[in-house]
């Protein structure tokens, strides 16, 4: 078969192909805009934390034929990164394992037995071995005294924590909101359109109607959970 025919033959099924497949792409465009990027993930994600491939795949599972195009965009600017990352070599500092109050505490010993004149000059007076004797009990206090430190340290940390956590839930509830009252007012200007058609276009409204009115649903059940981990964690609070 000549090259000509084969072209001829070829290329208007290829192209009908690109369109079907475009159409598609644009049908599951419009639904990821409409339903997955109002998703509490979507409005929060953060760009220097995570992938931006990583988090569009998992956002456009349900959609292959618009991930398979997203993927080839993305792949346009990727260049050489992937070797360049490898060039990246994080710098050791080796450092002694000791705390402050230990370095004071050799410093002082150090001093003093140089003021004598070395070890074997230092005095053994009554002062020094009662300071010995006590040693081991000042130790044991020192350490209780430690310990609560820690424990109350440890105690404002979980406080602070669980502060930021509710501080967190009241900027997600306050998104989850904006975005129910956005489907919402899709979904009721959708019906007000369909009103004015008649036959597919309106079946094509009214799908996309029910469409925004489950994820509405959605997220009100998704915003009660929220108020519920709200009022719990703002009562653990106050106890």
């Amino acid at each position: 078969m000549p090259y000509s025919l084969i072209i001829s033959f070829f290329f208007p099924a290829y192209f009908l192909i690109c369109f079907v497949i475009g159409d598609v792409i644009l049908q599951h465009f419009d639904s990821f805009l409409s339903l997955e990027s109002r998703s509490e993930d979507f409005l929060s994600f953060p760009p220097m934390k995570k992938r931006l491939d990583i988090f569009l795949r998992s956002g456009m599972e349900p959609y292959p034929e618009l991930w398979d195009f997203s993927k080839k965009l993305l792949i346009l600017s990727h260049c050489q990164a992937t070797v360049e990352r490898g060039f990246s070599i994080n710098k050791e500092v080796e450092s002694d394992n000791i705390q402050e109050d230990t370095v004071v505490t050799q410093r002082l010993v150090c001093d003093y037995i140089t003021q004598h004149g070395g070890v074997t000059q230092v005095p053994l007076s009554k002062a020094l071995l009662e300071s010995v004797a006590r040693a081991r009990t000042r130790y044991r206090a020192h350490l209780e005294t430690e310990r609560k430190k820690r424990e109350a340290k440890s105690q404002a940390l979980k406080r602070k924590e669980a502060e930021d956590c509710l501080q967190e839930l009241k900027v997600k509830r306050r998104r989850i909101q904006e975005v129910c009252e956005g489907l919402a007012k899709d979904a009721d200007r959708l019906a007000e359109e369909a009103e004015r058609k008649a036959g597919s276009k309106m079946a094509d409204l009214i799908s996309r109607f029910n469409l925004l009115r489950r994820g509405h649903k959605e997220k009100l059940t998704e915003l009660a959970v929220r108020d519920k981990e709200i009022a719990a964690l703002s009562e653990e609070l106050r106890s």
